[in-house]
């Protein structure tokens, strides 16, 4: 059982899956129900976070390597772990997050091939061991998503369809070895549809 009052919600997935536009349209029903909600990005949500943000996906960075990016999007986190989610779990808010730990077991584990047990060893360190109480992975085909995101894309955004398959394979992996706490949303179905299956999960919690 957490320690803290407030429930951590965390949307997980690969490119183009709708995760950003369901952790928005959740806070909504939340706030409507004048529940305690704040939604944060990763990286990002804090002033120092959103500044390794703009380095992390820069696409003039081609220079920097797998270990160097994995840091970080840890340097990143850790940040906004201090500054806004242990707070705001400690005062009782549903705290909402679009991507956390699992976007870099993914993205920088499963796809650039970095060890995952030094990145979950490195982030119990930068998360101070917290963990979401139920993560939303919307699970969507690599070529679809990317189709989804249009031709402006970041420095991530911009890899390989084999790179983005790596991601989604691992986010799939990571899900069947968490089936507590990650809920499997197939987001090739209608957005509706897709917002009444978590807000039936989220209500089973609340």
């Amino acid at each position: 059982m957490s320690k803290y009052k407030g429930k951590f919600i965390t949307f997980e997935g690969s490119e183009g899956c709708g995760k950003s536009t369901h952790s928005k349209k959740l806070l909504a029903y939340l706030l409507d129900k004048g529940l305690p909600a704040k939604l944060i990005r990763e990286p990002g949500g804090v002033v120092i976070s959103e500044k390794i943000r703009e380095i992390l996906l820069d696409k003039t960075n081609i220079a920097m390597n797998k270990e160097c990016e994995t840091l970080l999007y840890m340097a990143a986190r850790a940040q906004v772990v201090e500054e806004v989610i242990i707070p705001e779990l400690e005062r009782g808010t549903i705290l909402l997050c679009d991507r956390f730990l699992d976007s870099t077991v993914a993205y920088q584990g499963y796809g650039s091939g970095v060890s995952v047990d030094t990145i979950k060893s490195i982030g119990l360190f930068a998360t101070k061991g917290i963990k979401p109480s139920m993560t939303f992975f919307l699970d969507l085909d690599t070529e679809e998503g990317l189709r989804r995101r249009g031709s402006v894309r970041d420095r991530i955004e911009l890899r390989s369809v084999e790179y983005h398959n790596r991601v989604r394979l691992g986010y799939q992996d990571i899900a069947r070895k968490e089936p507590g706490r990650f809920v499997v949303i197939d987001a090739s179905r209608p957005i509706e549809d897709n917002f009444e299956e978590i807000r039936k999960h989220i209500e089973k919690i609340l």
